[in-house]
This record gives structure tokens, C-alpha cells and sequence, in this order.
């Protein structure tokens, strides 16, 4: 069996600090939501008057909670990993494998985003950075329970870790395809494999 990685979760809430006023939460919780949809369709072209916009807040507002575009990269990345980390839960009461299973596909959904806004980040950031193993840390141990549920009922085998299991489904999801849009010559991401390879490798587990 592989080495057991580290799964201890990080509180990833303190790095991500988001405001206490309920109208200011709102808007840096937009924002946020913003950042990663044109992130993810834009990648390197993505600028803070679209994601303002998209937003439906003025640009000032966003300076307010981002003052640089590296604090909304950064915030972008945390809170998907969050909800990511916070989905397992909704699979507390399905069978281990359909718990498992679900979850991971859900993992597939972020990856792709995952993929660019850490790619942008790469540019100031070392790959080795703590938020990164942080954020691994934490969807680790977000998803053990589940694998080890799922290995201790005979549907996965007990040589796999969730490392492996997630680092697979997130390799195969970041499989990029030339899409339409690209192919017409807009500025629109790629798509990528996410709709079919992933669950046809996790039923293989």
C-alpha cells in the first residue's frame, strides 16, 4: 500500500478571512463566485473589471476586500477547496461506494478551475508553498473517511489511498480538449475530459 499521506486539515478559514458585516460577506462571497467562473474561461486574460462586473459590484468594492489580484487568486482557490472539503458531509449517509463516488465527481467539477487558478498563482508562488499543501491536507482528510468506508465494505481495493484516488480523478479531469469557442477563435478555456473519463476511472477503483 502507498505511504499514508498527511490528512490533517488545515483551518483554511483563517487564510482566507472573509468579512463579518453580512452585506460586505455577500459581496466578497460574489466576488469570489465571480473570480473563479472567469478565471476558469478566461485564465491569463481574466481581469478584475470582468470579474467586478460579473459580480455586480463596482470596482472599488472589490479593491476594498481584494487590494491585489494575487488576494483574489488566493481567495478564489481556498473557497473552492472549502466547499470541496465541506461536500463530503453531504455523503454521509449514502452506501460507501455511492458516498465515495459521489464525492469524487464532485472533486472532477473543481479541477479544471483548480487547475488555472493554480497555474496563475504559479507565477508568484512556489509550488511548494504551504497554501498548497494546506489545501491538499485538507481534501485529503476531507475524503479518507470515505475511502476507508468504502475499502472496509469490499467495494474499493485496500492497496489505494486517498491520495492517489484524488490526484487520479483530478489528473484525468485536467485533460484538456480544444473546445468550440477556442476553435472559433474566442478567449473561452478549454473543456476538458471531466464529463466522461473520471467516472468511468473511479468505477474501476
Amino acid at each position: 500500500m502507498a505511504a499514508t499521506p498527511d490528512t490533517t486539515t488545515p483551518d483554511l478559514t483563517a487564510v482566507a478571512a472573509r468579512p463579518k458585516r453580512a452585506d460586505a460577506r455577500r459581496n466578497y462571497d460574489k466576488l469570489v463566485a465571480a473570480a473563479r467562473e472567469v478565471f476558469s474561461e478566461q485564465e491569463s486574460e481574466a481581469t478584475l473589471e470582468e470579474i467586478s462586473r460579473r459580480a455586480g459590484v463596482g470596482i472599488g468594492t472589490l479593491y476594498r476586500h481584494f487590494p491585489t489580484r494575487e488576494d483574489l487568486l488566493e481567495a478564489a482557490y481556498l473557497g473552492g477547496v472549502e466547499e470541496i472539503c465541506a461536500a463530503a458531509a453531504n455523503h454521509d449517509g449514502e452506501e460507501p461506494w455511492e458516498a465515495l463516488t459521489g464525492w469524487l465527481l464532485e472533486v472532477v467539477g473543481f479541477a479544471a478551475t483548480k487547475r488555472v487558478l493554480a497555474d496563475e498563482m504559479f507565477a508568484y508562488m512556489d509550488r511548494q508553498a504551504p497554501v498548497f499543501k494546506s489545501c491538499a491536507g485538507a481534501i485529503y482528510g476531507a475524503g479518507e473517511p470515505l475511502l476507508l468506508r468504502a475499502q472496509e465494505a469490499g467495494a474499493v481495493r485496500a492497496d489505494v489511498d486517498i491520495a492517489d484516488v484524488t490526484k487520479m480523478v483530478s489528473g484525468i479531469a485536467g485533460i484538456r480538449t480544444p473546445s468550440r469557442s477556442r476553435l472559433n477563435g474566442s478567449s473561452r478555456s478549454p473543456s476538458t475530459a471531466s464529463a466522461r473519463l473520471p467516472s468511468r476511472l473511479i468505477h474501476r477503483l
